[in-house]
């Protein structure tokens, strides 16, 4: 694969674009580019570019829309993963996209942050769980040798502490959008008891930092 910083084109990836981007803090849709950058990267080192169930439209479409729960278009009606799952599986629905494919895309993003879960859930899901993780610093020497370009691109700026603030402002919305040991639920939690989570606090050892 020759490394690009083109994004996929057309229709639907457009909607993409422009739905995270009228939603989403610019730090937190950085991440979501940024994402779809790694997760590619991922799938040249392991040897997955030429498997079946590699579809580069669908990994942009899973990584860029994976945290669309965080925004404005959300309510907190539910955690913020299967709340942005749903969003995104209304948009790929709107433009056409096949019902298995808009179930592979959905599985990917209500499963982004169940470590262990994910990996076992096909290709897409695993390269979008695993896409989103380099960007909080997993596994970074697989991508050491791009990373500066596609951070210059897509900076950073604070992003950690941007998506938390994003993610436990939906939590405080309902019960249901932070049910016992989610990811949203501990989140808030610990702010109210610490002020800080232990993911921000991560980020000081993180190779890229906030």
């Amino acid at each position: 694969m020759t490394f690009t910083l083109d994004l996929p084109t057309g229709p639907l990836a457009d909607a993409v674009l422009r739905t995270v981007r009228s939603s989403e803090s610019v730090s937190i849709a950085n991440h979501s580019v940024r994402s779809f950058f790694f997760a590619q990267l991922l799938a040249e080192h392991e040897g997955a570019l030429d498997d079946a169930a590699y579809d580069r439209d669908l990994l942009f479409a899973a990584t860029v829309l994976h945290d669309l729960g965080v925004g404005d278009l959300a309510q907190g009606d539910a955690r913020f993963e299967v709340e942005g799952a749903d969003l995104a599986a209304a948009l790929l629905t709107e433009h056409g996209v096949d019902a298995r494919d808009v179930d592979r895309v959905w599985e990917a993003i209500a499963l982004h942050a169940s470590p262990g879960i994910a990996q076992r859930r096909g290709l897409l899901a695993h390269l979008t769980y695993e896409g989103i993780a380099v960007d909080f610093g997993l596994n970074a020497e697989v991508v050491a040798d791009r990373e500066k370009e596609i951070h210059s691109a897509y900076p950073r700026l604070a992003m950690i502490r941007s998506l938390t603030d994003a993610i436990t402002e939906k939590a405080a919305r309902s019960a249901a959008a932070a049910p016992l040991y989610s990811i949203g639920g501990e989140l808030l939690r610990e702010r109210h008891a610490n002020g800080i989570t232990t993911l921000e606090l991560a980020a000081a050892s993180s190779p890229w930092g906030e």
